[in-house]
């Protein structure tokens, strides 16, 4: 299941990665190119409460392998016809709601079949496989690029959920299914009688905020900080490393290693503890990041890594923490409701970081990157307090 995760993430994070050479191809503002980035976003909400919550009654397998071919599709079509923000905005809509069917679902399938306390170290794993898939992406999206154009780049993106539905399908047992009377709209609103759950969903809509915010800018942030930097060479002589390559050693290694070991420290320091001194940390470093644009090279480049490990820790805990605080027969549906909340939040930060960045002058001034990573930290700190608030309270 990681491994068919990773393949069908190729089309995530290939759109930013590309944003800084297709925003001038095309002439886009920061406010048209964050639209583009955040209806992805929306492309997932819009099909995660339909594509999750129908796992509870139809085999996760055909659920998963049906949304790949939709992920394909769409990042077939950018290659092919996209040509501008409302087609762009059409095939990344598209791409996200392939997504929608894979992550989520593919969540639901492995958590059928490990249960007990292997649960919640299986999950943890799994949703860091997300950051694993995005490093990939963001790879092989520069890579490509370079040599075929950003056309091949989004072609070679289809590939991959096509074998991640097969793999899925060829290899996993079926997922379990549960017989009930119930529409999905009582089955949806059932899941907010779980207040447990619902604290980890509501958590992990803050956390997508921020996180997804930072991955739809954070190569351009850092191609606008290379150009006022000498990127050339490292202290020992070597070629320093691309904004590209940054992003991607990010979410490639940075975002793996910091989830798995945010949920390790919450099975033995307690969840919701961990949780909001993790958002906190990491609000503070969001806030701080777009104003060090500054900063000589590799200590940008650090920083961009501190951030990503920050943002990261709480990660597989909320999913976890959800995953366990649901009733079986409602985990489907509360995976749902978590995914839509959460991506929704993913759809509106990198929407709200663009507005920001025109508003304070556009992407050449660099309080303007400052300002917008600010908003991407606010969610972050407020629900750090939020929850530390509810723990620290008399009988919590």
């Amino acid at each position: 299941m990681c491994s068919a995760h990773a393949l069908s993430m190729l089309g995530f994070a290939t759109w930013p990665t590309l944003l800084p050479q297709l925003q001038a191809l095309w002439g886009l503002s920061s406010t048209e190119a964050g639209l583009v980035s955040g209806v992805f976003f929306a492309g997932y909400m819009v099909f995660s409460p339909f594509l999750s919550g129908l796992t509870d009654r139809v085999d996760a397998r055909r659920v998963y392998f049906a949304a790949s071919l939709m992920a394909a599709a769409g990042a077939a079509g950018f290659a092919l016809f996209a040509a501008g923000t409302l087609t762009a905005m059409a095939f990344q809509f598209l791409i996200g709601a392939g997504i929608a069917g894979t992550y989520m679902p593919g969540l639901k399938l492995l958590a059928d079949h490990a249960p007990g306390p292997t649960q919640s170290r299986s999950v943890s794993f799994y949703t860091s496989t997300y950051g694993v898939g995005t490093g990939l992406s963001i790879l092989l999206a520069g890579a490509i690029a370079t040599h075929f154009g950003w056309q091949g780049a989004f072609m070679l993106s289809a590939a991959g959920p096509v074998l991640a539905g097969l793999l899925v399908w060829a290899l996993m047992p079926p997922g379990h299914v549960h017989e009930s009377t119930e529409s999905r709209a009582e089955r949806l609103r059932a899941v907010f009688t779980q207040r447990d759950a619902v604290r980890y969903i509501f958590g992990y809509a803050v956390h997508c905020w921020e996180l997804f915010g930072s991955r739809s800018w954070l190569v351009a942030f850092l191609t606008f900080a290379a150009a006022g930097t000498a990127v050339t060479a490292s202290a020992a002589g070597q070629p320093a490393p691309t904004p590209v390559m940054v992003a991607a050693m990010a979410n490639l290694l940075v975002s793996p290693l910091a989830s798995i070991a945010g949920n390790e420290l919450s099975l033995r320091h307690g969840r919701e503890r961990v949780i909001w001194n993790t958002m906190l940390v990491s609000a503070l470093l969001t806030s701080l990041l777009g104003f060090l644009c500054g900063l000589p090279w590799p200590l940008l480049a650090a920083m961009a890594l501190l951030h990503m490990f920050a943002i990261m820790g709480d990660s597989a805990s909320l999913t976890s923490g959800m995953v366990g605080a649901s009733a079986p027969h409602l985990r489907g549906a509360s995976i749902a409701v978590h995914a839509t909340l959460g991506f929704g939040a993913g759809f509106a930060g990198p929407l709200v970081f663009g507005i920001v960045l025109d508003a304070f002058g556009g992407n050449a001034r660099p309080d303007a990157w400052g300002w917008a990573f600010v908003s991407l930290a606010i969610p972050a700190f407020l629900g750090s307090f939020a929850l530390r608030l509810r723990v620290t309270s008399p009988g919590a």
